[in-house]
């Protein structure tokens, strides 16, 4: 079958160099493979790929199915298999199904979710939240201390990172900001709740309508923390609508509002992991290149004004 990895292409070489070349090379077999190992037929690939290959595929009995295939390797690219384990253990509690992995080929065939709308098609933002809510409530799954999971500290050290890349500067980010943000991170992590297995990217664009359930989430991270955590990928997204909004910042407080209803959890905790969050996310953008991390950091000011 014709493959079309577009911006993919792009992605992978610029992270993996010749290992993301071979495994673009290598990626017409590697799905044909799996079209014989699980017997499958794989159709054109899903528009904006940018990490991973993803593509609807027949299986045998005539379900729809997805087949997910990144380049392999745990020291390479770890979350392909955090994300298997994440699913294994939301055992599609809110979440798609994982119904094959093969760690070899960094291959793995997911559940469907139809009709597959996304939660940013929804207009009513209000209606919106309260549906990531009640996903995210399905997901959160308790978990023992030897999990096999990155945890919220860990992926904190990304300040430690920011420094060491600009000479103990901040670079492109505001010095201020990203004091901040380390401040009410580490105060955070100190006063965490009992921590669960989270999603760790619940935005707009990983949560699609189903049958099986109203709304499932897809490509979670799998990351462990408190669950007031998991709310900064849903605040930093759907960009372009709160940069429009007449007050963006009332944006944020009104989502922020019923967040802390859904959930059951102070605002204010809510509103200072969204702004660490945001911080850590402008240097998650110059990190992984090329973005400057500049969308991010007009986010984390929006909700600092929240927060006032």
């Amino acid at each position: 079958m014709m493959c079309t990895p577009g911006r993919l292409a792009v992605t992978v070489t610029a992270l993996y160099g010749g290992a993301g070349a071979a495994w673009l090379d290598r990626l017409p077999a590697t799905i044909a493979a799996c079209e014989a190992r699980w017997s499958l037929i794989a159709l054109p690939p899903f528009d904006g790929l940018t990490y991973n290959y993803i593509a609807p595929v027949l299986l045998a009995d005539g379900t729809d199915a997805v087949l997910k295939i990144g380049v392999p390797g745990a020291d390479r690219n770890p979350e392909l298999w955090t994300e298997v384990k994440a699913l294994v253990r939301f055992d599609g509690r809110g979440c798609v199904r994982l119904l094959k992995a093969d760690q070899v080929s960094g291959a793995m065939l997911l559940e469907r979710a139809r009709p597959g709308t996304t939660l940013a098609m929804v207009a009513d933002d209000e209606h919106a939240t309260r549906i990531a809510a009640r996903v995210m409530r399905r997901l959160w799954r308790p978990i023992s201390s030897d999990h096999p999971f990155p945890t919220v500290e860990r992926w904190g050290r990304g300040f430690a990172r920011l420094r060491d890349r600009f000479g103990g500067t901040t670079g492109p980010i505001p010095p201020g900001l990203t004091a901040k943000a380390e401040s009410l991170f580490s105060e955070r992590l100190t006063s965490m709740a009992e921590p669960v297995l989270l999603h760790g990217d619940l935005h707009h664009w990983n949560i699609l309508s189903a049958e099986r359930e109203p709304w499932l989430a897809i490509d979670p991270k799998g990351v462990v923390g408190e669950p007031a955590y998991e709310v900064g990928a849903l605040l930093r997204n759907m960009v372009e609508s709160l940069l429009e909004a007449p007050r963006p910042s009332d944006v944020i407080r009104r989502r922020v509002g019923i967040l802390s209803e859904e959930l059951g959890i102070h605002r204010e905790r809510l509103l200072a992991w969204g702004f660490a969050q945001a911080i850590l996310s402008a240097w998650w953008d110059i990190e992984d290149g090329p973005g400057p991390g500049e969308v991010a950091v007009r986010i984390a000011r929006l909700i600092d004004e929240a927060m006032s």
